[in-house]
Protein backbone atom coordinates (compact mmCIF):
# COMPACT_ATOMS: atom_id res chain seq x y z
CA UNK A 1 0.00 0.00 0.00
CA UNK A 2 1.58 3.25 -1.15
CA UNK A 3 1.10 6.76 0.25
CA UNK A 4 -0.14 5.54 3.63
CA UNK A 5 0.55 8.07 6.39
CA UNK A 6 -1.92 7.15 9.13
CA UNK A 7 -2.69 3.74 10.64
CA UNK A 8 -5.63 3.57 13.03
CA UNK A 9 -6.07 0.54 15.28
CA UNK A 10 -8.93 -0.87 17.28
CA UNK A 11 -7.79 -2.22 20.67
CA UNK A 12 -9.74 -5.26 21.89
CA UNK A 13 -9.40 -8.29 19.68
CA UNK A 14 -6.99 -6.47 17.38
CA UNK A 15 -3.92 -5.53 19.42
CA UNK A 16 -5.02 -6.62 22.88
CA UNK A 17 -6.45 -9.85 24.27
CA UNK A 18 -8.55 -8.65 27.19
CA UNK A 19 -11.25 -11.29 26.89
CA UNK A 20 -10.39 -13.02 30.17
CA UNK A 21 -10.53 -9.69 32.00
CA UNK A 22 -13.88 -8.88 30.39
CA UNK A 23 -15.25 -12.32 31.28
CA UNK A 24 -14.10 -11.99 34.89
CA UNK A 25 -15.65 -8.54 35.33
CA UNK A 26 -18.84 -9.54 33.53
CA UNK A 27 -19.51 -12.63 35.65
CA UNK A 28 -18.51 -10.84 38.85
CA UNK A 29 -21.22 -8.29 38.01
CA UNK A 30 -23.74 -11.03 37.29
CA UNK A 31 -23.03 -12.70 40.64
CA UNK A 32 -23.35 -9.42 42.55
CA UNK A 33 -26.76 -8.74 41.01
CA UNK A 34 -27.95 -12.37 41.17
CA UNK A 35 -28.07 -12.94 37.44
CA UNK A 36 -26.79 -16.15 35.81
CA UNK A 37 -23.14 -16.26 34.76
CA UNK A 38 -22.42 -16.56 31.04
CA UNK A 39 -19.87 -18.60 29.14
CA UNK A 40 -16.72 -17.02 27.74
CA UNK A 41 -17.86 -17.39 24.12
CA UNK A 42 -21.22 -15.73 24.78
CA UNK A 43 -19.48 -12.80 26.43
CA UNK A 44 -16.84 -12.58 23.70
CA UNK A 45 -19.52 -12.37 21.04
CA UNK A 46 -21.11 -9.43 22.88
CA UNK A 47 -17.89 -7.42 23.12
CA UNK A 48 -17.17 -4.40 20.95
CA UNK A 49 -20.05 -2.00 21.55
CA UNK A 50 -18.93 -0.50 24.88
CA UNK A 51 -19.44 -1.84 28.38
CA UNK A 52 -23.06 -0.74 28.86
CA UNK A 53 -24.06 -2.45 25.62
CA UNK A 54 -22.12 -5.52 26.75
CA UNK A 55 -24.24 -5.77 29.90
CA UNK A 56 -27.56 -4.55 28.52
CA UNK A 57 -28.89 -7.84 27.07
CA UNK A 58 -28.24 -9.70 30.33
CA UNK A 59 -29.76 -7.44 33.01
CA UNK A 60 -33.05 -5.66 33.55
CA UNK A 61 -33.17 -2.06 32.40
CA UNK A 62 -33.53 -0.78 35.97
CA UNK A 63 -30.35 -2.62 36.98
CA UNK A 64 -28.16 -1.41 34.12
CA UNK A 65 -26.69 1.71 35.83
CA UNK A 66 -25.70 -0.31 38.90
CA UNK A 67 -24.39 -3.16 36.74
CA UNK A 68 -22.19 -0.75 34.80
CA UNK A 69 -20.84 0.75 38.03
CA UNK A 70 -20.00 -2.67 39.50
CA UNK A 71 -18.44 -3.81 36.24
CA UNK A 72 -16.24 -0.74 35.93
CA UNK A 73 -14.93 -0.92 39.49
CA UNK A 74 -13.95 -4.54 39.04
CA UNK A 75 -12.61 -4.03 35.54
CA UNK A 76 -9.99 -1.46 36.56
CA UNK A 77 -8.01 -4.17 38.33
CA UNK A 78 -9.04 -7.09 36.09
CA UNK A 79 -7.54 -5.39 33.04
CA UNK A 80 -4.14 -5.16 34.71
CA UNK A 81 -4.21 -8.75 35.94
CA UNK A 82 -5.67 -10.50 32.92
CA UNK A 83 -4.87 -8.60 29.70
CA UNK A 84 -2.00 -9.03 27.30
CA UNK A 85 -0.92 -8.00 23.82
CA UNK A 86 -1.40 -10.44 21.01
CA UNK A 87 1.89 -12.04 19.91
CA UNK A 88 4.17 -9.61 18.03
CA UNK A 89 1.73 -6.69 18.45
CA UNK A 90 4.20 -4.66 20.52
CA UNK A 91 7.04 -5.16 18.05
CA UNK A 92 4.73 -4.28 15.17
CA UNK A 93 3.73 -0.97 16.75
CA UNK A 94 7.35 -0.07 17.56
CA UNK A 95 8.41 -0.87 14.00
CA UNK A 96 5.62 1.20 12.43
CA UNK A 97 6.36 4.11 14.75
CA UNK A 98 10.05 4.01 13.82
CA UNK A 99 9.07 4.01 10.15
CA UNK A 100 7.33 7.34 10.62
CA UNK A 101 3.68 6.33 10.40
CA UNK A 102 1.14 8.28 12.45
CA UNK A 103 -0.46 5.74 14.77
CA UNK A 104 -3.83 6.16 16.48
CA UNK A 105 -6.42 4.18 18.40
CA UNK A 106 -10.16 4.20 17.64
CA UNK A 107 -12.01 2.16 20.25
CA UNK A 108 -15.55 1.72 21.48
CA UNK A 109 -14.07 0.90 24.89
CA UNK A 110 -14.44 3.86 27.31
CA UNK A 111 -11.48 6.23 27.43
CA UNK A 112 -10.56 5.47 31.05
CA UNK A 113 -10.20 1.75 30.43
CA UNK A 114 -8.49 2.17 27.08
CA UNK A 115 -5.76 4.17 28.81
CA UNK A 116 -5.45 1.61 31.60
CA UNK A 117 -4.76 -1.01 28.93
CA UNK A 118 -2.43 1.14 26.86
CA UNK A 119 -0.31 2.22 29.80
CA UNK A 120 -0.22 -1.19 31.47
CA UNK A 121 0.88 -2.87 28.24
CA UNK A 122 3.49 -0.13 27.72
CA UNK A 123 2.39 0.87 24.24
CA UNK A 124 1.43 4.46 25.08
CA UNK A 125 4.56 5.90 23.45
CA UNK A 126 3.58 4.26 20.16
CA UNK A 127 0.40 6.27 19.68
CA UNK A 128 0.01 9.84 18.55
CA UNK A 129 -3.68 9.95 19.45
CA UNK A 130 -6.29 7.84 21.24
CA UNK A 131 -9.99 8.44 20.61
CA UNK A 132 -12.82 6.46 22.20
CA UNK A 133 -16.53 6.35 21.53
CA UNK A 134 -17.49 7.97 24.85
CA UNK A 135 -16.03 11.22 23.49
CA UNK A 136 -18.39 11.17 20.49
CA UNK A 137 -22.11 11.13 19.87
CA UNK A 138 -21.85 7.79 18.09
CA UNK A 139 -19.22 5.07 18.14
CA UNK A 140 -18.49 2.40 15.57
CA UNK A 141 -20.00 1.23 13.21
CA UNK A 142 -20.53 4.93 12.48
CA UNK A 143 -17.45 6.49 10.87
CA UNK A 144 -17.14 9.63 13.04
CA UNK A 145 -14.34 8.18 15.15
CA UNK A 146 -12.18 7.51 12.08
CA UNK A 147 -13.09 10.77 10.38
CA UNK A 148 -12.18 12.82 13.44
CA UNK A 149 -8.74 11.21 13.66
CA UNK A 150 -8.09 11.91 9.98
CA UNK A 151 -9.13 15.54 10.42
CA UNK A 152 -6.83 15.94 13.41
CA UNK A 153 -3.80 15.02 11.33
CA UNK A 154 -4.94 16.48 8.03
CA UNK A 155 -4.80 13.07 6.39
CA UNK A 156 -7.04 11.96 3.53
CA UNK A 157 -8.91 8.63 3.38
CA UNK A 158 -6.60 7.28 0.66
CA UNK A 159 -3.66 7.90 3.02
CA UNK A 160 -5.26 5.98 5.89
CA UNK A 161 -5.51 2.34 6.95
CA UNK A 162 -7.88 1.17 9.65
CA UNK A 163 -7.24 -2.16 11.40
CA UNK A 164 -9.94 -3.88 13.46
CA UNK A 165 -11.39 -7.27 14.30
CA UNK A 166 -15.17 -6.99 14.03
CA UNK A 167 -17.96 -6.52 11.54
CA UNK A 168 -18.53 -3.05 13.01
CA UNK A 169 -14.89 -2.20 12.28
CA UNK A 170 -15.30 -3.21 8.64
CA UNK A 171 -18.48 -1.14 8.44
CA UNK A 172 -16.89 1.93 10.06
CA UNK A 173 -13.88 1.73 7.77
CA UNK A 174 -16.01 1.40 4.65
CA UNK A 175 -18.19 4.33 5.65
CA UNK A 176 -15.08 6.44 6.27
CA UNK A 177 -13.81 5.37 2.82
CA UNK A 178 -10.46 4.13 4.14
CA UNK A 179 -8.59 0.91 3.43
CA UNK A 180 -9.78 -1.52 6.09
CA UNK A 181 -7.97 -4.63 7.30
CA UNK A 182 -9.70 -7.07 9.64
CA UNK A 183 -7.83 -9.57 11.81
CA UNK A 184 -9.68 -12.74 12.82
CA UNK A 185 -8.55 -12.74 16.47
CA UNK A 186 -11.61 -10.92 17.79
CA UNK A 187 -15.34 -11.19 18.31
CA UNK A 188 -16.58 -11.69 14.74
CA UNK A 189 -16.25 -14.87 12.72
CA UNK A 190 -14.44 -14.95 9.39
CA UNK A 191 -17.76 -15.70 7.66
CA UNK A 192 -19.32 -12.58 9.18
CA UNK A 193 -16.28 -10.49 8.24
CA UNK A 194 -16.26 -11.78 4.66
CA UNK A 195 -19.78 -10.46 4.13
CA UNK A 196 -18.50 -6.92 4.76
CA UNK A 197 -15.83 -7.25 2.06
CA UNK A 198 -12.95 -5.42 3.77
CA UNK A 199 -9.77 -4.63 1.87
CA UNK A 200 -7.95 -7.56 3.50
CA UNK A 201 -8.59 -10.24 6.12
CA UNK A 202 -5.62 -11.52 8.12
CA UNK A 203 -5.28 -14.16 10.83
CA UNK A 204 -2.54 -12.46 12.86
CA UNK A 205 -1.75 -8.80 13.44
CA UNK A 206 1.88 -9.37 12.42
CA UNK A 207 0.68 -9.98 8.85
CA UNK A 208 0.05 -6.26 8.58
CA UNK A 209 3.76 -5.77 7.81
CA UNK A 210 3.48 -7.88 4.66
CA UNK A 211 0.61 -5.73 3.42
CA UNK A 212 2.24 -2.37 4.13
Amino acid sequence: MEDIKLIIFDLDGTLVNAYQAITSSFNYTMRRLHYPAQGALTIRRAVGWGDKNLLKPFVKKKDLPLAASIYRRHHSSALIKESRLFPKAGKLLAYLKNKGYILAVASNRPTRFSWILIRHLKINKCFDYVLCADKLKRGKPYPEIINKIMRKFGVRPRETVYVGDMVIDAQAGRRAKVKTIIVTTGSSTKTEINKENPCRIISNISELLEIL
